[in-house]
């Protein structure tokens, strides 16, 4: 797939015209990051921002302590470090290739150039940006106010939305990496997710699990039930 049908694919530009795609292409800048490298750290100047070709990428703070807190898991198609292109601020957190990834790079001043020629482009942002700000704020409502096996419960439930209510669903992330995206440590998502198993609400194979009690996953996420 060459780059514009690629981008033809993204949920951050679809809907855009032949003539639109061809000029996106030709600002983009390819970058192939390996496994654990940084693509830009807290602070840095945000000068532009990226799609996630292939590959998977994490979003995360780090906390005085030196404590990790994954606000984001990115995987093909999606976007990261918008806001970059609209305020010209500072990157507000770190980021960093899980795996081998390819991604497309959109420097700030091409890309303000275009918006400023093809208004479209900036309504199809703002939709993504927004969207963005409703899960980003149901993850911050889930950490404060679920418990843990509450988050967990939501999370799979969300992987299974995201497969066409798929039965079985695949981590795409270590469990470690899991349970900083859930606000816990390793230990304790370990123990939960026995619990889970032995109570028959999933069934989980390495990174496969299969959501054996939906109703009772439902419950825990919203705060109706507690797992014994």
């Amino acid at each position: 797939m060459n780059i514009t049908d690629y981008l033809a694919e993204s949920p951050l530009f679809k809907g855009l015209n032949s003539e639109n795609y061809k000029e996106l292409a030709g600002i983009v800048m390819e970058r192939d990051m390996k496994r654990g490298q940084f693509i830009f750290n807290e602070g840095d100047e945000g000068v532009g921002f990226y799609v996630v070709a292939s590959g998977l990428v994490k979003i995360y703070k780090l906390s005085f302590e030196g404590k990790e807190q994954i606000l984001h898991i990115l995987g093909p198609g999606e976007p990261f470090a918008e806001v970059a292109v609209f305020t010209g601020m500072n990157y507000p957190a770190n980021a960093m290739a899980l795996e081998q990834s390819h991604l497309f790079f959109f420097p700030r001043t091409s890309f303000i150039h275009l918006l400023k020629k093809n208004p479209s482009l900036a309504m199809n942002m703002l939709a993504t940006l927004s969207l963005r700000l409703k899960q980003f704020t149901h993850m911050i409502e889930a950490l404060s106010l679920k418990e843990v096996p509450g988050r967990l419960a939501a999370y799979l439930l969300l992987l299974s939305s995201q497969n066409n209510d798929a039965a079985t669903v695949k981590l795409s992330i270590a469990k470690t990496q899991l349970a900083s995206l859930l606000g816990t440590i390793p230990e304790t998502l370990s123990r939960i997710l026995t619990r889970m198993n032995n109570q028959q609400y999933i069934e989980s194979k390495g990174a496969d699990i299969s959501l054996l009690n939906r109703q009772a996953l439902d419950d825990l996420a919203s705060g109706e039930k507690r797992l014994e």
